[in-house]
């Protein structure tokens, strides 16, 4: 009984990374229609910018992690600019490429920054673990605050697209960018926007991550930013209940995997049960089936 509540409470708290840097895959798919496989490496970007504030410039953990929000946001906004905005008009191949692109190109960057060598992080999170059951069972601090972080980050995305002006913009893009350019609203800035954003909520994973496992290097962020598009895919990607969803399932059925069927074929396991969803929702779990109009 221990080890199956150990091992949901770590499920979920991987799933909450998962589900974190999937609410920017959703954001960015949502409003500008087009997979940002940079996101990723923005997470390395991320966790490095905290570990120079804590490692070599003596900052105090949360002023690091605001340096690293502040600083991922300026690199979406410009990724967006330079790499993306002048395909606004280009085919999807060309944008795919253009982000596999400049995911290479930042994590190459990094290794000649930092070397390829992995680095000791150590975690922002500082206060005690919590013991439950008689102390049979410890939840991590780190486990608590990346829980309640992905939580909240959820319901502030859910009321900030529904109830501010550059939410509700964000949604009218989505739906239809002539439309709305129609109506007034700044499609550029919208997106721009959006992407900002995007890359605040990935520098905020790549620090919780790296606080969990106290490792970085810079493919850091690779398989965990390929996970958690699958598991914005697997909620139904462009929608924020469905990212925070198909990332908890997918921490779940990954830790769940690895210690009852096998270590070495988690990461297979996550992929069949996607496959297997999506040969029946192909929408994703919480996605809608949108008809397009000929």
């Amino acid at each position: 009984m221990i080890s199956f509540l150990s091992h949901l409470i770590s499920g979920i708290n991987l799933g909450s990374v998962y589900a974190i840097i999937a609410l920017g895959y959703s954001m960015v798919y949502g409003i500008a229609k087009m997979l940002n496989f940079a996101h990723g490496d923005v997470i390395m970007v991320g966790a490095y910018i905290s570990f120079c504030a804590s490692q070599y410039w003596g900052l105090p953990p949360v002023v690091g992690v605001v340096a690293s929000v502040a600083v991922c946001t300026l690199l979406g906004i410009t990724i967006e600019g330079l790499a993306y905005k002048p395909l606004r008009q280009a085919g999807s191949l060309a944008v795919l490429i253009t982000a596999i692109g400049m995911s290479y190109f930042l994590q190459n960057a990094a290794q000649l920054i930092f070397g390829p060598n992995p680095v000791q992080f150590t975690s922002v999170v500082n206060f005690g673990s919590i013991s439950l059951l008689g102390g049979q069972l410890k939840i991590r601090s780190e486990t608590i605050v990346t829980i309640i972080s992905g939580v909240i980050i959820m319901v502030a995305l859910t009321w900030f697209t529904g109830k501010t002006r550059i939410g509700r913009a964000m949604r009218a893009v989505s739906e239809d960018k002539g439309a709305a350019q129609l109506m007034g609203i700044n499609v550029n800035r919208t997106i721009s926007t959006t992407f900002a954003i995007g890359s605040a909520l990935a520098a905020i994973a790549g620090v919780l991550l790296c606080s969990n496992y106290n490792t970085l290097m810079p493919t850091t962020g690779s398989m965990p930013g390929i996970k958690a598009f699958t598991a914005a895919v697997f909620g139904g990607i462009g929608s924020i209940p469905g990212a925070m969803l198909g990332g908890i399932l997918l921490g779940l059925i990954e830790t769940f995997g690895k210690a009852y069927i096998s270590s070495q074929l988690g990461d297979a396991i996550v992929f069949a049960v996607l496959i297997i969803v999506l040969l029946f929702k192909p929408t994703g779990l919480l996605g809608k089936q949108v008809r397009e109009k000929v």
